[in-house]
């Protein structure tokens, strides 16, 4: 079986939950990482939605990410378990997209991306917005709160800015220490 690739741009960089080879820094262009799906399952529910990470298709755009070389042999295995993850509704697109690498050279990765027509997706939410809704949500993988936290944790450490993310968890770093009203 061929080599694969995936992309990992929010959860999968701190939990890709699959064997890895190796995980290089990448950059894919044409797309931008944002807080444009509502999560009615991993960190949020029905009632009360959450947001996750989803690549957005943009003009010019681009995000830096990790491309993860799964072990040999565990393909299909990776495979299935990346469709049981991302896609638990439809608002994921599964496509292959190619991503330049830090160490230089490309390969054609595996990537999750919105799909702008469907339900879930919120693109153009304010930044306030944002945050507001991921220092409340909950779902069945905990809180919203922990997963931007450890994607903005896991970007820097990697050398990897998104203004908007690190703007992001301190704002609802701020509203958690907020008096309840």
């Amino acid at each position: 079986m061929e080599r694969l690739w995936v992309f990992g741009y929010g959860s999968l960089i701190w939990n890709p939950e699959f064997p890895v080879a190796q995980a290089v820094v990448a950059r894919l262009d044409g797309w931008h990482r944002s807080f444009c799906m509502r999560s009615i399952h991993h960190r949020g529910s029905e009632a009360d939605p959450g947001l996750v990470l989803a690549l957005d298709r943009a003009e010019g755009a681009r995000c830096d990410g990790v491309a993860f070389e799964v072990e040999a042999g565990a393909e299909a295995a990776t495979l299935a378990s990346l469709r049981e993850r991302e896609l638990i509704s439809s608002a994921y697109l599964e496509i292959r997209l190619p991503v330049t690498l830090a160490t230089g050279g490309t390969v054609e990765t595996l990537a999750y991306v919105i799909d702008p027509a469907h339900a879930q997706y919120c693109g153009g939410l304010a930044l306030e917005e944002q945050a507001a809704i991921i220092a409340r949500a909950k779902g069945g993988r905990g809180p919203n709160r922990d997963y931007l936290f450890n994607t903005a944790d896991h970007l820097e450490s990697l050398g990897i800015a998104d203004p908007d993310l690190r703007w992001l968890a301190a704002r609802v770093r701020e509203l958690g220490n907020a008096p309840a009203s």
